[in-house]
């Protein structure tokens, strides 16, 4: 059985890389793709990394710290990078930049805990 933490974690890196899926192929969709390219380089980084965050979480790997730091750094990036969009009424990106935060808060709180 899992803690509620852990579960928590789990649940946020598979949500945050299903907003940043949809934010990745939401972008490429843009009329001006080029000033989309670095938020869809880590949108596409951050899915890869939270997909493998939770898998290696629900393996209870002894490299889940390591990796949940690492995760939380590149959300915390995409984040930024998504919200700088979001001010330009890219909707995609505000709920990725959401996800992304959500994420990295849980990851911080598993490592911490």
């Amino acid at each position: 059985m899992t803690s509620p933490t852990l579960q928590n974690c789990i649940d946020l890196c598979n949500a945050c890389a299903a907003a940043c899926n949809y934010c990745a192929s939401a972008c490429l969709k843009e009329k001006d793709v080029n000033m989309q390219a670095k938020c869809i380089n880590l949108d596409l980084q951050c899915a890869a990394l939270c997909y493998a965050t939770a898998q290696l979480l629900t393996l209870d790997s002894e490299f889940a710290d390591d990796l949940c730091k690492v995760c939380a750094n590149v959300c915390n990036a995409c984040a930024e990078e998504c919200e700088k969009h979001a001010e330009m009424g890219m909707k995609h990106c505000e709920l990725c930049a959401e996800a992304c935060r959500k994420c990295a808060e849980a990851c911080s709180e598993m490592v911490a805990a």
